[in-house]
């Protein structure tokens, strides 16, 4: 081999539909993701055998037998957090709280599983949890995707003594108590507390909200204060956990189901129209609530769309629309994604302005980056990133909409003179200058989304023309400081506003910034 330096690294799976499937490289000549031993793994290799005093070699030992009970030792258990109907013969249903043989990985959002009859087929991975012992996921009081101001929300609904929420902390790998109570407070007014869970120093590990009451496992903490208050305001009487939350969507209504027939489709209202055409409510086989939109002929570069869709569709996280496939076989095409019930996020700031907290819409804008976070972590980059791209569902959570899309559309809005196509007003200096897309021109965008949110939906740069904005941002002007926004969070849009794009954080950092000031609102209680 004359090239060494290719050597020490493969891709152990294939390329498809214009990416590897072990890294997600888009390049199919990009270096490999895996290092590669040539002579294999020689530490395992058996010793060779001694001689005896005698002379001769011993005869070499038995081979192990093969236990076949070691079997079910080794088999991939996992528990169903949603019930799953399936869609196609392939497909097997899951019944929530049943547990599950994992048989294969296919893709990071569908697995072939076996029930307990023996029955396979292919499951969302994100509907199963990993069997074992202290799993969080498993308990009906546990909600993973919930910040400190959406957990004081659902508490305040459910406006009951003792009902708290498990949830993760703003450290990593870190969990909090939220506890709700009237007792304390009186019976008009109430009061929330936020408890970290603390760990020990020692080994074993132990766990515990009150020093003198430790445990080896988070569930054990819970059931011991559903007793005893134990330290804390009360004790936790009623979860508020995920017989709430709503299932979530799927990576397609199957798997590898990116192609639906236009026959399944029941068209209900308009919801609106943007520059790719008419988006109407409907229902797919009857039963799913689906956005569908309908692309005007000409409205865009529909073979590129259409390969890029297959990719799209495999991007799937809680704050991203989800897109669940396409009819092209037709004109017009339509895309089929997720119904988000409240609608685009700038129409939803702007029909309730004045009601918002500053909390309420620090949280919208975490859960914006959120999904950022994960485009990012997915080298896809959204390049029409605003508050009208941006929706919201009943629970009032937001999620990212119509990621990757402004490269097929054919609208004057969104064209340069270079042909390139871009949002002025959302836009840094590099997309005006060289065209230059990346995740840091993004953050540039999401800087915006930020004033927009804490505006309340207003336009950044007023009524400045396109031209006008450009001359601005050029000589460094940038959105004024909205009112509703702490003098940390502005920093942070200016930070996102950065001239040069190494300048501007990651979506990563940006997550943590904003979790941070969003937990840090008041001490937690220990």
């Amino acid at each position: 081999i004359k090239n060494n330096s290719v050597l020490p690294k493969f891709h152990p799976q294939f390329w498809q539909e214009g990416a590897w499937l072990c890294c997600r490289q888009e390049e199919k000549q990009a270096l490999g993701c895996e290092e590669y031993n040539l002579f294999g793994d020689i530490t395992r290799k058996p010793l060779p055998p001694i001689p005896d005093d005698e002379g001769e070699r011993r005869p070499p030992p038995p081979p192990i037998p093969r236990n076949v009970d070691n079997k079910e030792e080794k088999d991939e258990v996992v528990v169903a957090m949603y019930d799953f109907f399936a869609v196609e013969a392939h497909d097997l249903s899951l019944a929530k709280g049943e547990k599950y043989v994992i048989l294969e990985k296919c893709e990071v959002n569908w697995y072939r599983a076996r029930n307990k009859y023996g029955e396979e087929g292919y499951i969302p991975s994100n509907y199963i949890t990993e069997e074992k012992t202290g799993s969080l996921k498993q308990n009906m009081w546990y909600r993973k995707n919930v910040n400190r101001n959406n957990a004081e929300e659902l508490l305040r609904k459910e406006d009951k003594e003792g009902a708290f929420i498990v949830r993760d902390s703003s450290v990593s790998g870190k969990y909090t108590v939220s506890l709700y109570s009237k007792t304390a407070a009186g019976e008009k007014i109430y009061i929330i507390k936020h408890y970290h869970i603390k760990e020990s120093q020692g080994s074993p590990k132990r766990f515990y909200l009150s020093e003198q009451f430790q445990f080896d496992s988070i569930p054990e903490v819970i059931e011991y204060h559903k007793h005893n208050a134990g330290g804390l305001v009360t004790r936790l009487r009623y979860p508020v956990g995920n017989q709430t939350e709503s299932t979530p969507p799927t990576a397609g209504f199957s798997y590898e189901m990116w192609e639906i027939n236009p026959i399944e489709l029941t068209f209900m209202k308009e919801l609106g129209s943007g520059q790719h055409g008419v988006v109407k409510l409907g229902k797919w086989r009857g039963q799913h609530k689906v956005a569908i939109k309908t692309i005007r002929q000409g409205a865009m570069r529909e073979e590129d769309f259409i390969e890029e869709a297959k990719i799209m569709m495999k991007l799937s996280h809680p704050k991203l629309v989800q897109l669940y496939g396409v009819c092209s076989q037709q004109q017009p095409i339509y895309i089929i994604t997720e119904f988000m019930e409240q609608g685009s996020l700038l129409n939803f700031l702007r029909q309730r302005r004045g009601t918002f907290s500053i909390q309420s819409l620090l949280s919208m804008c975490l859960d914006i980056c959120e999904g950022m976070e994960y485009l990012e972590a997915n080298g896809f980059i959204h390049r029409d990133l605003s508050a009208r791209n941006c929706l919201v569902n009943d629970s009032l959570v937001v999620k990212v909409s119509d990621f990757g899309m402004t490269r097929y559309v054919l609208d004057d809005q969104y064209t340069s003179s270079s042909g390139t196509k871009f949002p002025v007003k959302w836009s840094p200096p590099e997309v005006f200058e060289y065209c230059k897309y990346s995740s840091k021109s993004d953050v540039w965008s999401y800087g915006v989304v930020m004033w927009e949110v804490f505006t309340e939906g207003r336009l950044p740069f007023g009524q400045s023309s396109n031209h006008e904005v450009v001359k601005l941002v050029r000589d460094g002007q940038r959105p004024y400081w909205p009112k509703l926004a702490t003098r940390d969070l502005y920093d942070i849009m200016m930070l996102c506003w950065h001239e040069k794009p190494e300048g501007r954080p990651s979506f990563s950092q940006l997550c943590v910034r904003l979790f941070n000031v969003l937990e840090g609102d008041g001490p937690s209680a220990s």
